[in-house]
């Protein structure tokens, strides 16, 4: 945890963007960052997170990306509430990437993603808070020459309890600016829970007022003097090459100023997250180099991914997690216990590969005309940004500066810096400042697409219908291909994504393997990773025991699950497991919490009640980003084979939470996300092009076909546990919900996603 300091005498304070009488930073300790060599040592610099100017208006520093999540209220509410602010008269900073200035925690160099934000941010706000409350206290007792204990912060005032005199915050904020804040066992004293105005209640997205009027600043808002719009023509194939290029006809469009080819990347050089190459288009306005894109003429070396139809890749995988090969997980004996079983069930489940549709496709500024070179974009990873670029034009990333717009949604697309990059190179090589923009097509058939997977299961039952042993197999291309191009297994961050912690912690013998596949295109973090596949197969497939027992499967999953307070990995041979990054001690695996969430949603749903002809009801539940999440689905299939899902209801156990009114919103927009995944996303190849290029041939859910009635639960049995992940974990169990409620009304199994038109078969 980083040591909180008073900047607020410091020389170099404008530096950070303060102008206030009191500012309070943290002092950082060196980490590493995923992709990037060690960081730089601590803070030279100030940074603050807390500053409060004489006329008593607090600015609260906010270090993640908002991309509708919430981010921006959540973790300055939590400051705020400690230093008991009143949040009417509070403003919200958006830092600059710099780990080593904005992420007190030290753990993710401000990357927003794997929902881990308020995860690991909680305890580092709540002690900048405190901190701020101390040394306005403190400032106060000296003014009054009385004792601290005598004197309390309220509603941006502090008090004296004896004589009932007051001052504002802004009053004391010179005053403050002198007082050191102590560590150890001497450090500000946090609020207890019973004290808190905001944590834990209801508060509305500090951004809401500007962004339904048009007033927010989102990606392709920004411009600078001198600036120039660009889009690129990539290869249709993944690594594809330009060969030759015509740019006569794309020239005489009026406003095209300049076509420049990007360089394609060395063979031996890693994707990663870097810019693979094209031609842009360089000129005035979008339209302008929109229509110049379309007359250039390019002769392509499309490479050896040309191959890759995801027809035959699709069997390839089907074939592989069949297969197996790198064991991951292994209780008991599971061959034994399967030759023993009274009857053995076998399943396969599949998944294609996504694409993450953000609202706003990726966009960027960049001018790499000046030292430091400026970046302004809509980006999840500031500093992974400022990695990349640096690297493409060939500099040291401290020479690279980069500010965050408003994301106008993100789902793991934009921590990846590839457009960034392509901002880079194109405005260092015009000498001036580059708008990047890519359309919707270039999103679709350019992006990083959720892994398409395939799942094998086979299981064995006694003759009580008990679950005896446990064996599942899965194989898809790895990110780590992005790294490492002859990488065909997956890594421990993939197996941790719901895999290798499989819940089922009653089962006496479980097996989990991975199958090897090379990866022939972009993969990369999406809403939710890997756990959409793995809860989809493991839910699923349950709901198929249940019926092979005869059982019911609310019943079935219970027991499966069991309630454990602990789930110990290490004793099925489990050595090292990726636990979201964290400490297994802090985040505990705890089937009890998933158990408990399964049974709230049961309840809520009316699981179990008598349902009219082609309605169903499914559940499904799954643990992912320390979170544990169970959602019914109420499905109607009518004669037509058409879909309709009049009610969702959605149980979600995440720990100490800020702001319940941001988790209804993220896990809303978690079933209308898993609604896309289920229903209608599906990415196909051929000839190593993917097929599709826009919302006509890559629908997404549309109020037509979203659920009508989404239905809420905060659980609170555990609130008392630390914080864990909101943004990502309501999406796994959507899916297997409702194809397990698609069984309930037609006793017809999904087996591959999306449902599409399957059930017009029926």
């Amino acid at each position: 945890m980083a040591q909180i300091i008073n900047v607020s005498r410091r020389d170099m304070l404008k530096a950070a963007g303060a102008s206030g009488a009191l500012v309070l930073g943290a002092h950082l300790a060196p980490r590493a960052m995923f992709g990037e060599a060690q960081a730089a040592g601590a803070s030279a610099a100030p940074n603050f997170f807390v500053s409060i100017d004489g006329s008593g208006a607090v600015t609260l520093t906010c270090s993640r990306s908002e991309m509708g999540q919430g981010v921006r209220t959540g973790m300055p509410m939590i400051i705020a509430d400690e230093m008991e602010a009143d949040w009417n008269r509070v403003k919200i900073w958006q830092a600059p990437g710099d780990p080593a200035k904005y992420d007190p925690p030290g753990k993710d160099a401000q990357n927003t993603d794997g929902s881990r934000s308020t995860r690991h941010g909680f305890d580092a706000m709540r002690e900048m808070g405190a901190s701020a409350r101390y040394v306005l206290e403190q400032a106060a007792a000296k003014k009054w020459g009385v004792g601290a204990a005598e004197v309390y912060a309220k509603d941006h005032r502090v008090y004296h309890s004896g004589s009932g005199k007051s001052l504002g915050f802004g009053q004391l904020a010179g005053a403050a600016a002198d007082i050191k804040v102590p560590t150890g066992d001497a450090k500000p004293k946090l609020k207890h829970p019973s004290e808190w105005k905001y944590i834990g209640k209801d508060m509305p997205v500090v951004d809401n007022f500007d962004i339904t009027t048009g007033g927010a600043s989102f990606g392709a808002d920004v411009s600078i003097p001198g600036m120039k719009i660009a889009v690129v023509a990539r290869s249709p194939v993944y690594r594809g090459k330009v060969k030759s290029f015509d740019a006569t006809e794309a020239l005489k469009v009026q406003g095209v100023e300049q076509v420049v080819e990007i360089p394609a990347l060395a063979d031996d050089k890693g994707a990663e997250f870097r810019a693979l190459g094209g031609v842009a288009v360089v000129g005035s306005n979008t339209w302008s180099v929109m229509q110049g894109r379309e007359k250039l003429k390019i002769d392509w070396d499309l490479g050896p991914h040309v191959a890759h139809d995801s027809s035959t890749y699709d069997d390839a995988l089907r074939a592989s997690a069949k297969k197996g090969g790198l064991k991951i997980r292994d209780r008991g004996d599971v061959d034994l216990a399967m030759k023993a079983a009274s009857k053995v069930v076998e399943a396969e489940y599949f998944v294609p590969y996504f694409i993450h549709t953000p609202m706003e496709p990726p966009v960027a500024v960049v001018d790499a005309s000046r030292t430091p070179v400026k970046v302004i974009a809509a980006t999840q990873s500031p500093n992974q940004a400022r990695h990349y670029v640096a690297e493409a034009l060939g500099m040291d990333k401290k020479d690279v500066e980069c500010e965050v717009t408003l994301l106008g949604g993100g789902f793991g697309r934009k921590s990846k810096a590839d457009f960034i990059c392509e901002a880079a190179i194109v405005s260092k090589e015009i000498g001036a400042p580059v708008r990047m923009q890519w359309t919707r097509e270039d999103e679709i058939r350019n992006g990083f697409y959720h892994a398409a997977c395939a799942q094998h299961l086979s299981a064995g039952l006694d003759a009580d219908g008990k679950v005896t042993a446990w064996k599942q197999s899965g194989a898809w291309p790895s990110i780590v291909g992005l790294w490492n191009p002859v990488a065909k297994n997956g890594f421990g961050i993939e197996f941790g994504l719901g895999l290798v912690d499989l819940p089922y912690n009653s089962v006496p013998n479980i097996r989990i393997e991975n199958g090897a596949e090379d990866i022939m295109i972009r993969v990369g973090w999406y809403r939710s990773v890997n756990n959409i596949q793995h809860a989809y197969a493991m839910n699923c497939f349950a709901n198929e025991l249940a019926t092979a027992a005869g059982r019911d499967p609310l019943e079935m999953l219970l027991e499966l699950i069991g309630d454990a307070d602990n789930m110990d990995l290490a004793k099925d041979g489990v050595e090292k497991y990726w636990n979201y990054g964290d400490s297994i001690a802090d985040w505990p695996i705890m089937p009890n919490r998933l158990s408990n969430a399964l049974r709230a949603v049961a309840e809520k749903s009316g699981y179990g009640k008598a349902m009219p002809k082609g309605h169903g009801l499914g559940l499904a539940c799954h643990r992912s980003f320390q979170s544990y999440v169970a959602t019914a689905v109420h499905a109607v299939v009518h004669d037509d084979g058409s879909l309709h899902i009049p009610r969702v209801d959605v149980a979600i156990d995440c720990g100490r939470y800020v702001n319940p009114e941001g988790i209804r919103k993220q896990i809303e927009g978690a079933v209308i996300y898993g609604n896309t995944v289920a229903r209608h996303g599906k990415i196909t190849t051929t000839k190593g092009a993917v097929d599709q290029s826009n919302f006509d041939d890559y629908p997404v859910t549309r109020i037509s076909d979203a659920p009508l009635d989404v239905q809420v639960h905060i659980v609170e049995d555990f609130l008392h546990l630390r914080p864990c992940g909101v943004g990502e974990p309501g999406v796994p169990p959507f899916a297997p919900a409702l194809v397990n409620a698609i069984f309930d009304a037609t006793g017809k199994r999904i087996y591959q996603l999306p449902v599409g038109d399957q059930l017009k078969k029926i």
